[in-house]
């Protein structure tokens, strides 16, 4: 049985600074902004109910307009499921844009921006729990290879639509404050 990790000094290292392979932990996260400091002991989360009603209503907003997509475009029982394979992709691409635009583009953006948008609407218009739902009955239906396909096929989707959309969108913010135009 191996001995427990200790200091040069001997003694045994600190658990709040070190981590199983007995290196230095990462500094914590920062805190969510849109939240604010941790709440102190007995103090009450007043602050957070602006924050859960923008997630509520840009969720609301969201789902809805996905069911919009899935009646203009439904998808034929045992059919590959593109509408939602491009709704994930459309969210996720809305998520890089997002995100670009509030750390480059708009810093000073409305402290509900991020909830609502964010969270809420792209959240609520995103349905991961659908794609698995999706995947289930494409292998329940007999078709195993298209399943894993759409698995496959949402996820690398979904992460070039976060990356590239990103990534246009920090470029054009950069080339318009090159130009000289407020971005």
């Amino acid at each position: 049985m191996p001995h427990p990790p200790h200091t040069p000094d001997g003694a045994p290292p600190d658990p709040a600074e070190t981590h199983r392979a007995n290196l230095p932990l990462p500094p914590p996260e920062p805190v969510d902004p849109d939240l604010g400091p941790e709440l102190a002991p007995g103090e009450r989360p007043e602050r957070q109910w602006p924050v859960l009603v923008a997630i509520s209503l840009g969720g609301g907003l969201g789902a809805a307009i996905r069911y919009g997509a899935i009646v203009v475009w439904p998808t034929p029982a045992g059919a590959f499921p593109w509408t939602i394979l491009a709704v994930n992709a459309a969210g996720c691409a809305a998520m890089g844009v997002l995100m670009a635009l509030l750390t480059e583009g708009w810093p000073d953006a409305p402290r509900l921006a991020r909830p609502f948008l964010g969270t809420g609407m792209f959240g609520g218009f995103t349905t991961f729990s659908t794609y698995a739902v999706d995947a289930q009955t494409l292998f329940d239906g007999g078709s195993p290879g298209r399943a894993l396909g759409y698995l496959a096929l949402t996820v690398a989707a979904a992460l070039a639509a976060v990356v590239g959309a990103s990534w246009l969108t920090r470029s054009a913010v950069r080339l318009g404050r090159a130009e000289g135009s407020p971005a």
